[in-house]
């Protein structure tokens, strides 16, 4: 279908354009920006009048909960949630049930979201069998099936044996690998940071050397193998530091924050907020104060949502017992415009770090509208403001430490391959 965009501002990061200037589609792919190419004819005209017409957001942390764990959410209630927030790609990490360790599992998952065809889904595929930290996964064959990357996701792998040998592995065919740093013994049965919070509650710390000690090795390892790092999540100041510094050296190293740590910090628990039960966990103020002067700097790469629906009943329990995760999908988009508003950051600069940045994390040639390029495109109202209601949201999840917030941003419509697959 040939769609044309008009009236909109136009941001598209990669190409550093910031301005009023119309979009043509035809078929899959952007035909022109700003001048229509000869013999265009719409068939569809959408006024971006008073909107801003972006690269569609590109998510690299989202679990999608299958196969395994349908009764926490399905691939068709997290897609409709993805489109909902403007996201046109996302990847997602593997610890499903069974774990994402062999082809026919990636296979099986790429093909389902393609049947649903609303937004493109990237596997991140397990380091280990089992994601046990034992023996290496066919890294060849899951490559080929569509993954990557590789990752153990929050599952610990405690024999730097094992992580060395993985690193080799995946430096010498040149693939990612994605780790959460995190010491599995300084952080057993830890809910909470380490801090004045955790102990006026009497919650179950997890300090901050939890993430630094494991960092440390990562980097250390990183450093001997040559292999190409991506840190997740990261949450703490020393964290942050020691991620600015490996850059600085050199090193082959990338990270990403969630939106939740970006905006919130250990005080958002409140009276045993189980929403704010979160992995890696809320931080001190200093802390968040340090992941965005790392996103100000360049030091963190991308904001991702940490998408995690939980189900109802996980979530009402006491805090320590109540299961972490938060839905995210539907908050990316307002979050970073929110962020960008309280440091005054450009939007060009701001929607980079979801759009054009994570694609190059994934490898992949999107989150741009360049001529030709696959017409992904999100389309939002920036001053459209909402409440956070978790009845409203799209996601089966419904837990958010977010809940009653006000948002400003909207999504109105998502393209997907130029064709409109979510439209408010």
């Amino acid at each position: 279908m040939n769609i044309h965009i008009k009236n909109g501002r136009l941001i598209d990061p990669s190409n550093k354009i910031d301005a009023q200037q119309d979009v043509f589609i035809a078929g899959r792919r952007i035909a022109a920006i700003g001048t229509a190419p000869p013999g265009f004819v719409a068939e569809h005209v959408i006024d971006a009048g008073g909107l801003i017409v972006m690269p569609g957001l590109v998510d690299v942390a989202a679990r999608l909960r299958e196969p395994g764990y349908e009764y926490k959410a399905t691939l068709e209630s997290e897609m409709t949630a993805a489109v909902a927030g403007g996201i046109t790609s996302l990847s997602c990490p593997p610890d499903t049930d069974p774990p994402l360790d062999e082809p026919g599992l990636v296979e099986m998952l790429k093909h389902r979201a393609r049947l649903l065809n609303q937004a493109r889904v990237f596997p991140i595929g397990a380091l280990t069998y089992g994601l046990k930290g034992e023996e290496l996964t066919e890294m060849i064959e899951l490559t080929d099936a569509g993954c990557k990357a590789f990752s153990q996701a929050d599952a610990p792998l405690t024999d730097t044996r094992v992580l060395m040998r993985a690193m080799q592995y995946a430096a010498t065919f040149g693939y990612r690998v994605w780790l959460r740093p995190q010491d599995s013994f300084l952080a057993r049965n830890g809910v909470a940071h380490d801090g004045e919070v955790s102990t006026r509650l009497g919650l179950p710390p997890i300090p901050v050397v939890a993430e630094t000690i494991a960092l440390s090795t990562m980097l250390q390892l990183a450093r001997e193998t040559g292999v190409t790092l991506h840190i997740c999540r990261i949450s703490s100041a020393a964290g942050v530091e020691m991620v600015r510094a490996a850059k600085r050296e050199g090193l082959a190293v990338t990270c990403d924050v969630s939106m939740n740590h970006v905006h919130l910090t250990e005080i958002d628990i409140g009276f045993f907020d189980a929403n704010c039960h979160l992995v890696p966990p809320l931080r001190s103020q200093r802390d968040k104060e340090a992941l965005r002067a790392g996103l100000l700097d360049g030091t963190i790469d991308a904001v991702c949502s940490n998408h995690s629906p939980v189900d109802d009943d996980a979530k009402q329990l006491p805090f320590a017992e109540a299961e972490a995760g938060a839905t995210g999908l539907e908050l990316l988009l307002p979050l970073v415009l929110k962020w960008a508003e309280q440091e005054k950051v450009p939007l060009l600069d701001a929607l980079s770090r979801v759009t054009i940045k994570p694609a190059q994390l994934l490898g992949q040639k999107m989150g741009h509208l360049s001529v030709g390029a696959h017409a992904d495109i999100c389309i939002f109202n920036p001053k459209a403001s909402w409440k956070v209601e978790p009845s409203a949201l799209k996601s089966q999840g419904k837990n958010t430490p977010f809940n009653g917030y006000e948002m400003q941003g909207r999504v109105r419509y998502t393209l997907l391959d130029g064709q409109i697959v979510y439209q408010a």
